[in-house]
């Protein structure tokens, strides 16, 4: 039982159980899961948890934001799901539009990769730097080996890729990896091809794509390409590979299955992948590099600006995995990526207007939320920031995307690069020294991380102001907390049986995590208002209403537990949004049999859900109430 089990208890059951989860993984700060039925999960119930910062769906994912020890959370969560590592998602059961699953079969492919990315793109660029100040040689056998560790999952990247795409697709992993293999070959490399040997002929002379062939698959032209290193080839194979090995399935006898479907995959595969799929790859590869530079040429200094304002935005809706392969096939194609790395300035531009919040900011706990996130964000990882500080303060955000962009617009302008992929915040910063050892290109780094930073911190200091409180509702709050004997006394919604909120079966309500007050077991099919106020929330599926009443309560009803998901049936709402209501109104019927029949609870918590505001919560010692009797005194 891990560090975090209780959390995940609460995630799991609020994303619908178990039984809704189809597959799960983990970025830097996300859980990602991929659900049988979204709306089986309890967005509001989830924000509102300690120990998660938001909710996000994106990319034909549930991502649940839980911060830098979300690898903890994982694991603790992954017990409770009894999920192997081979769990996929069942993509068949995916919903959503075209783009939103390819951002999820793309980040499906290289989220479980990033760490051992980053950790192997580090050693490459701290390797280089120290040859570069003179503290060994490139020739010395030190470097040789540091370089090893480094290159190695750059070298063999169709292996690690046939592995975490055949997870994806639903191939057996090990064939993936053995796919990935074969197309690592030595024998079948282009450079072993070509070494003192004269091409039979060439394919597509006098074209960009003109392509010697050295050898042919029993007279059919095999185009020589050099698979090690690249990303979308192996991609293309091991998503073929899945079909051909669903379609053997359903050929091949059960008795000889075991062996005989994986041979005949690969014997089909590996000459289709090579024949057709990996120069056709090879050459889109081409043409996504040259689209990009052609748009970076027509003003480098406006695409960077545009890359930089716009890169934490694609973040937030995770959005942005749809242009890491863009990213990675220009190092790989390139040697460098200077059409994507003005994202390098978001980073420092968020890390420094979080320093100007902490600074600046009277809000104690506010302050105690910076500067971990100020370090986390140096180190690369913002997504902390983005949703716990800055999201919510608005303006705040608004000023780390200016700053962002006016620092990738100084990257632009200046042929911005990144050589080696890996590393995260200071860590890139080796990866971006030019190959040749010159310090020309670091120097851009350091120039456009100062200007992100001081432009983020100017304006925060210069344009945030702390949120400011309402005296009117202060001023109420402190009429009623400052004398003993006056209380708010909240009448019953409903009428029915009273039950400890404790004794809820949903442990959202019960642990009182959500607010305190009580619930009632209805025997009427009604809900009247329980004070004169404002409809400050309605569901849409009519199951539960928020209320801010004028004595400054906030107040939570909600009908029955995981109604949500009868999607409106059996509901009829009578208010709207932002109506203002009396106490006694008829705010919502429900038809008690339909809810019972389809085996839902009915109890119906009655929640302030602001009564940290108060000094106390008193409930009414009666075992039953009619609608309009008392049923909390608040002092």
């Amino acid at each position: 039982m891990g560090k975090y089990h209780e959390l995940a208890k609460k995630i799991v059951k609020n994303v619908g159980g178990k039984e809704n989860v189809l597959g799960l993984v983990h970025c830097i700060t996300r859980l990602r899961f991929t659900l049988k039925d979204e709306k089986k999960a309890k967005d509001d119930v989830l924000k509102a948890m300690e120990g998660v910062v938001t909710v996000m769906k994106s990319g034909g994912q549930y991502q649940v934001v839980i911060g830098n020890h979300v690898p903890e959370v994982f694991e603790d969560v992954m017990e409770l799901l009894d999920l192997k590592e081979e769990t996929k998602a069942d993509t068949k059961q995916q919903s959503g539009k075209l783009l939103d699953r390819a951002i999820d079969v793309v980040s499906g492919i290289f989220q479980p990769i990033l760490g051992i990315m980053a950790a192997c793109g580090m050693l490459k660029g701290l390797n280089t730097l120290l040859v570069a100040i003179g503290l060994y040689s490139a020739e010395c056998g030190g470097y040789m080996i540091i370089n090893a560790a480094g290159d190695a999952l750059f070298t063999f990247l169709p292996l690690f890729l046939g592995y975490t795409a055949a997870k994806k697709f639903g191939l057996k992993p090990m064939l993936g990896l053995a796919i990935g293999a074969a197309m690592c070959y030595p024998g079948i490399q282009a450079g072993s091809l070509s070494a003192g040997a004269e091409p039979l002929y060439t394919l597509l002379d006098g074209t960009a794509f003109a392509s010697p062939v050295y050898m042919n698959f029993f007279g059919i032209p095999v185009i020589s390409m050099d698979y090690t290193g690249t990303v979308i080839p192996v991609i293309l194979a091991v998503w073929f590979a899945s079909k051909c090995e669903k379609f053997f399935n359903k050929l091949i006898p059960d008795l000889v299955k075991f062996f005989f479907v994986p041979m005949l995959t690969l014997l089909v595969t590996l000459p289709i992948s090579l024949i057709f799929l990996g120069p056709i790859a090879t050459f889109g590869s081409m043409l996504i590099s040259e689209f990009t530079l052609k748009i970076r040429g027509f003003s480098p200094l406006l695409a960077g600006g545009i890359v930089g304002f716009t890169w934490q935005i694609l973040v937030i809706f995770g959005i942005h995995w749809g242009f890491i392969p863009v990213y990675i096939n220009n190092v790989m194609t390139l040697g460098y990526d200077n059409v994507m790395m003005p994202f390098f300035a978001c980073t420092f531009a968020t890390s420094a207007v979080v320093l100007a919040i902490f600074l600046k900011t009277k809000d104690k706990k506010l302050k105690e939320m910076t500067l971990p996130n100020f370090i986390s964000g140096i180190f690369g990882v913002t997504e902390p920031a983005i949703y716990g500080i800055l999201l919510p303060l608005k303006k705040p955000f608004i000023i780390s995307c200016v700053a962002g962009g006016i620092g990738g617009a100084f990257y632009g302008h200046f042929n911005f690069r990144k050589f080696i992929l890996g590393g995260m915040g200071i860590f890139e910063l080796p990866n971006m020294m030019n190959p040749d050892g010159t310090m020309g290109n670091m120097i851009v780094a350091f120039v456009g991380i100062a200007i992100s930073m001081v432009i983020g911190f100017l304006l925060t200091m210069l344009l945030y102001k702390d949120k400011e409180a309402d005296p009117a509702k202060d001023k109420k709050i402190a009429d009623i907390t400052e004398t003993k004997d006056e209380r708010i006394v909240l009448v019953s919604p409903l009428r029915g049986k009273i039950i400890k909120l404790s004794e809820v079966k949903d442990e959202a309500f019960s642990s009182g995590a959500l607010g305190e007050g009580v619930a009632i077991e209805p025997d009427e099919g009604v809900l009247y208002a329980p004070a004169d106020g404002t409809i400050s929330a309605l569901f849409p599926t009519g199951h539960a209403v928020g209320i801010t009443t004028e004595t400054g309560l906030e107040l939570l009803i909600h009908v029955g537990m995981d109604t949500v998901q009868l999607d409106g049936r059996g509901f009829r709402t009578f208010v709207e949004a932002g109506e203002v209501v009396k106490q006694g109104q008829k705010l919502i019927e429900f038809d008690i049999k339909l809810i019972s029949e389809a085996g839902y609870s009915l109890e119906t918590p009655v929640l302030v859900t602001n009564a940290d505001d108060f000094k106390k919560v008193e409930i009414t010692e009666a075992e039953k109430v009619q609608a309009g009797d008392c049923l909390l005194h608040i002092m």
